[in-house]
């Protein structure tokens, strides 16, 4: 197995797209097999050396980030073991990246819905995390598509758990291993908002085993194998651009369009039905301009929506009932970007993907760590968040681009200090936000995990003794406490328990 020990040789390492410095490790380990990551840490755990996973560095909250310890690197696993096209399911290695998957599903004439936007992150990262992307409005997060996880504990034991074999409940939670030891699993009392979350361990009566895997960010186990679900493929996606001269006409038109895409069909089935909803504000379309002198100079936001098509004759019909919707919005039909072929198409979406790799270029570039919110909100409460976020910076002259899910009524706060006093500003700020967005009964992460850099927020959202119930869970499956350590929560926590 391949170790290295000089840290020149794996300081790229020590990077995510949060910008979180002073990451170090004493030694970086890139096991092939499952086999040799279970007897790394089979021998590693009496040490109790600090563990930290790495995935594909496209995380935002600083989670793959070591500060002391081994860095495990998970990217040769990195193989398709199995698609079956006709159970739509494949499985596949920890390492494999998001877009190899993609690929290989269309290939089969399959579709993976979760559709996370980093296309170069690992789909264990993505597990992990409990990561989404603008589908997520049709299809739902990763969690939904996970049928079987085969997973390494701390102590090198291998654990696989297949969805609808083991339920959890509270006063009744013990995990049986293939070893003979038990574990007793301490539900928590906490409650999770009804909202897409990724913020701590997922915890419900009755709940489901793998699920608490799922968005455990590297601190309970180390996700080696997933079995997933696949979709049909759609004929052909239909995409576009709809810009607007004022925000709170396309914060009405992507309400509309929400409200449509969940409601009853119509009898001739030309009701919209978005596969996506993504809101871009003045500043962001201010970036996309940068990458296409075409986007329309005197609009201050954009709604992208994608809608897949069944048939080709659904194609002009179905694009004339978004038309009509359009043009009840004030939006410019001249202005609005219709995709006219798959040229045109990936054209749309390598714009939409343009705004978030940007700003982390503008972060990178400015040397301070990454200050964006993934705050979620029940769709009730969405008016009010996005008219605290205005009156904010209204109030507050700092430079920030607000884009994202309008459609599941989350959008990305991204704030970009220009010095050392205004990242201090920036930061209140931004926890104004998180304040605001628990108080509405929403989360503090709706897609990016808390990592290194959100225990605050955490904290917020659930109270310090919802934090100290995560971390009797922890405990319970990391005995040794090595796994991921001040991931979701402070490692000090862990010494109060």
């Amino acid at each position: 197995m391949l170790i290295k020990t000089d840290p020149e040789t794996f300081k790229t390492y020590f990077e995510d797209s949060s910008n979180l410095k002073g990451g170090h490790a004493e030694g970086a380990v890139f096991p092939q097999d499952i086999d040799e990551l279970s007897n790394f840490l089979n021998d590693n755990y009496p040490k109790k050396t600090p563990v930290t996973i790495s995935a594909g560095g496209t995380g935002t909250a600083g989670a793959r980030i070591p500060f002391g310890g081994y860095l495990i690197s998970m990217e040769r696993f990195n193989n398709v073991i199995d698609i079956s096209k006709a159970n739509r399911q494949a499985t596949v290695q920890a390492g494999l990246l998001v877009e190899d998957l993609k690929n290989a599903a269309e290939k089969n004439g399959l579709f993976y819905a979760s559709h996370p936007t980093e296309r170069t992150a690992f789909v264990g990262g993505t597990v992990a995390t409990n990561a989404s992307g603008s589908r997520s409005f049709k299809y739902g997060p990763t969690r939904k598509y996970i049928k079987r996880l085969k997973m390494v504990l701390s102590d090198g034991e291998i654990l696989e758990v297949r969805r609808g074999e083991i339920f959890l409940r509270r006063g009744d939670s013990t995990l049986k291993l293939e070893s003979g030891r038990q574990i007793n699993i301490p539900l928590p009392d906490y409650k999770m908002p009804d909202i897409k979350n990724s913020a701590g361990y997922f915890a419900k009566d009755g709940m489901d085993l793998i699920d608490l895997f799922i968005g455990q960010e590297g601190t309970l186990s180390v996700i080696a194998e997933i079995e997933l679900e696949l979709v049909e493929k759609p004929s052909k996606i239909l995409s576009a651009f709809v810009f607007f001269r004022e925000e709170r006409d396309s914060w009405n038109f992507a309400e509309e369009a929400k409200r449509l895409s969940r409601s009853i069909p119509s009898k001739d089935g030309f009701t919209p039905d978005a596969l996506s909803i993504e809101y871009f504000d003045h500043n962001a379309l201010r970036l996309l301009s940068a990458k296409d002198r075409n986007v329309p100079k005197d609009m201050n936001a954009a709604i992208f929506f994608e809608q897949g098509v069944t048939g080709e004759d659904n194609e002009d019909r179905l694009t004339e009932a978004w038309l009509k919707l359009i043009s009840r919005y004030s939006a410019s039909l001249d202005d609005t970007w219709v995709a006219m072929n798959e040229r045109e198409a990936r054209r749309f979406t390598e714009l939409r993907h343009a705004v978030p790799e940007t700003i982390n270029d503008i972060v990178k570039r400015s040397g301070f760590q990454k200050l964006s919110t993934d705050i979620a909100v029940p769709d009730d409460k969405f008016g009010r968040m996005m008219n605290f976020y205005v009156d904010t910076f209204k109030k507050e002259r700092v430079e920030h681009v607000i884009f994202g899910h309008i459609g599941e009524s989350h959008v990305h706060v991204n704030i970009l200090p220009k010095s050392k006093e205004e990242l201090a500003k920036t930061k209140d700020i931004a926890f104004e936000f998180v304040n605001k967005g628990v108080s509405l009964g929403g989360t503090v992460s709706a897609e990016h995990g808390i990592g290194k850099t959100k225990h605050r927020y955490l904290e917020e959202m659930y109270g310090k003794a919802g934090i100290l119930e995560m971390a009797r869970i922890k405990k319970s499956l990391d005995p040794n406490c090595i796994l991921g350590l001040d991931n979701i929560f402070p490692k000090e926590i862990l010494s109060l328990i």
